[in-house]
């Protein structure tokens, strides 16, 4: 095998230990000091959708990244009660200390991150400024809101319908067009909602974002809604103000890919795309 795996167990806080799987190069491969912190989102352990946090950590261990991929309390192997991706940022320093610890040098950190997994990595360093991290790979990540996904379903799908012969037909033939309208009608009423008066979650992950000096590599999935969302409120809230302008961003769109990028072609991608970037990374051409 051109990698190998070990268990690491992570104190975690309020006696929340954690169990993570460490995937490193082969023996006799020189490991970078600069390794991957797979931050887990959703209802999910380590190993991810159609396994593809295993995959990504061995192909990224075989081209010399060690790699961490943990479960968050109540996940998994670890223990407790589950913990919201709001909250986490504990949890994450916790893995990075034990991940750092380890007797395979780690001295600085990307934290990789799908859906609120990459949501909470923007939290995290938005709550801790925590110098080793150098980087942050950010997969279609979570900023829901009702009034967000109103606003995307509206320009991303209606629209769209609107602009289909096919549906004038079904309309005036009495089909289904009426309660595409319908929907229509309930998704411009939610976008008009008003904004809540505290400091939401997007907006800690916009002060996240733009403190942040390290580079990032943001992969957006075509097919995924939740990208699509992300996208536009980021072009429509004032704290998010320039954010695709950010110098170190290297931004991707991955051609038919879904949310979690489930097809094989739609994960080679990511993983060839994720390989290439830490390689520019960490050894810059001179």
């Amino acid at each position: 095998m051109s990698f190998q795996e070990q268990a690491l167990p992570i104190p975690g806080p309020h006696a929340q230990d954690m169990l993570g799987i460490v995937s490193l190069p082969a023996p006799g491969t020189p490991p970078s000091t600069t390794g991957v912190v797979i931050v887990v989102g959703g209802a999910q352990y380590r190993a991810g959708s159609h396994r593809q946090f295993v995959q990504l950590a061995r192909f990224l261990a075989a081209a010399g990244y060690p790699v961490l991929r943990f479960d968050f309390p109540g996940m998994g192997d670890s223990p407790g009660e589950p913990v919201p991706f709001e909250d986490s940022a504990p949890h994450i320093a916790a893995a990075i200390d034990a991940f750092c610890a380890q007797p395979v040098k780690v001295g600085k950190v990307v934290l990789w991150g799908l859906c609120d997994g990459a949501s909470a990595s923007l939290l995290y360093l938005q709550a801790r400024h925590d110098p080793r991290v150098t980087g942050l790979v950010l997969l279609n990540p979570w900023v829901r809101s009702d009034a967000g996904l109103a606003r995307a379903r509206v320009k991303h799908y209606y629209r769209q319908r609107l602009l289909e012969p096919a549906f004038w037909r079904k309309l005036f033939a009495g089909g289904v067009g009426w309660q595409a309208l319908r929907g229509l009608g309930s998704n411009l009423r939610t976008m008009r909602q008003k904004p809540p008066q505290t400091l939401t979650y997007p907006e800690r992950m916009a002060q996240g974002w733009e403190a942040f000096a390290g580079p990032i590599l943001l992969l957006l999935s075509e097919r995924d809604l939740t990208a699509l969302e992300f996208v536009e409120h980021a072009n429509t809230r004032g704290s998010w103000a320039g954010w695709s302008r950010k110098a170190a961003l290297t931004r991707h769109t991955l051609p038919l890919a879904d949310h979690t990028c489930s097809t094989p072609q739609s994960q080679q991608s990511v993983q060839a795309l994720v390989r290439d970037w830490l390689d520019a990374l960490v050894r810059p051409s001179t």
